[in-house]
């Protein structure tokens, strides 16, 4: 019995959360395990509501789950940063979810801007740790509004959050075992305290990995090969600020945000799955927007909750509807409603479509 902590949050959020919850329900009762829903709401109504963003007592219960299931955070009457800090910072740091774990992965149907590639070359993951970085909020502001302002942001790099995050690309490399090729994203001619850490880690790390090739490439050469080769690339571990960036560019080449998803890993403890595209309030209500992202989302944590049959199943359910159904990932060019998309995926589901997609 899986405890699962929903939180729809803003905007498209609810929508998308109602398709993959959708096909939670399809995908246990085709592969027999058992879960337990509790609702949080969480978001910009709330925080217009009462002021709060994640109560403590809130954060204690999702402590106590097996995985949480996030939608969207982000409301156009809230102030940016507010509810980014407040609910998704907070929960990463507090539950220690120390690896951002993006998948790039071009589905065949799925069109990419990248000329002369296919889903044979757009397969790889980004890790990306978590919980350091500039992302610690660490800095301050002196003679803020005056011509003499002076803002510093601090980025924190520690030993063990480079190290912890570094084994666990080592470790996902040996588990896909397809280039099985680790490479490290940085900017070692820049930021030398930062990334000579990184470097010496990895290189440390890497002697204990002697079946994994290594490879570094500063952030800027990771964007342009992104674009030109994409097929080099197994897996890339990278710092949070960075990751955050070149996930977005992966995001694109694998179909847009319609498609990806992201899980916020901790490998001992709690970890978020979430679609990557945010709230969309324009699009609220409307029944346009892809839930693919969010049911991408759902696959990834069934795989991290252990049900990998399940995992399975959903994802080439994913791949039948993008190779046969949707006509775009594009909000208002599917073809068809959000919902009558969620409805393809649970009946591809329902279809036992595990045979490949021939």
């Amino acid at each position: 019995m899986y405890r699962i902590a929903v939180i729809p949050g803003d905007g498209t959020g609810p929508e998308v959360v109602a398709e993959g919850l959708k096909v939670l329900k399809a995908a246990s009762e085709k592969y027999h395990f058992k879960y337990q829903l509790e609702h949080y709401d969480l978001g910009g109504e709330r925080y217009l509501r009462t002021g709060e963003t994640l109560p403590d007592s809130v954060l204690d219960e999702l402590r106590r789950m097996d995985a949480i299931y996030l939608g969207a955070i982000g409301h156009p009457e809230v102030k940016p940063g507010i509810l980014e800090k407040g609910i998704l910072l907070r929960i990463r740091f507090e539950l220690d979810q120390y690896i951002n774990l993006r998948p790039v992965k071009l589905y065949p149907g799925v069109e990419t801007p990248l000329k002369d590639k296919g889903p044979e070359d757009i397969d790889f993951v980004v890790v990306r740790e978590n919980t350091e970085g500039a992302y610690t909020g660490a800095g301050g502001v002196f003679k803020k509004g005056t011509p003499d302002e002076i803002a510093i942001q601090e980025a924190i790099h520690t030993r063990k959050g480079v190290e912890r995050c570094i084994r666990f690309a080592f470790d996902l490399s040996r588990k896909r075992n397809k280039e099985k090729k680790v490479t490290l994203c940085g900017k070692t001619n820049v930021l030398t305290y930062a990334f000579d850490l990184w470097e010496r880690t990895f290189k440390e790390v890497g002697k204990e990995y002697e079946d994994i090739e290594t490879d570094y490439a500063h952030v800027d050469a990771i964007c342009m090969w992104m674009v030109k080769n994409p097929e080099w690339f197994d897996v890339i571990v990278t710092d949070n600020m960075f990751g955050d960036i070149i996930t977005d560019l992966g995001a694109i080449i694998q179909g847009g945000l319609g498609i990806a998803a992201g899980g916020n890993i901790n490998p001992n403890g709690v970890s978020m799955f979430e679609p990557i595209g945010g709230s969309a309030p324009k699009y609220t209500g409307k029944g346009v927007v892809s839930p693919l992202a969010a049911i991408s989302a759902l696959q990834m944590m069934l795989d991290h909750l252990g049900e990998r049959e399940a995992a399975r199943g959903v994802e080439e359910a994913i791949m039948k509807v993008v190779s046969r159904d949707v006509k775009s990932l594009s909000a208002g060019k599917m073809g068809y409603s959000t919902s009558e998309v969620g409805d393809l995926v649970v009946r591809y589901i329902h279809e036992g479509y595990t045979r490949g997609l021939g």
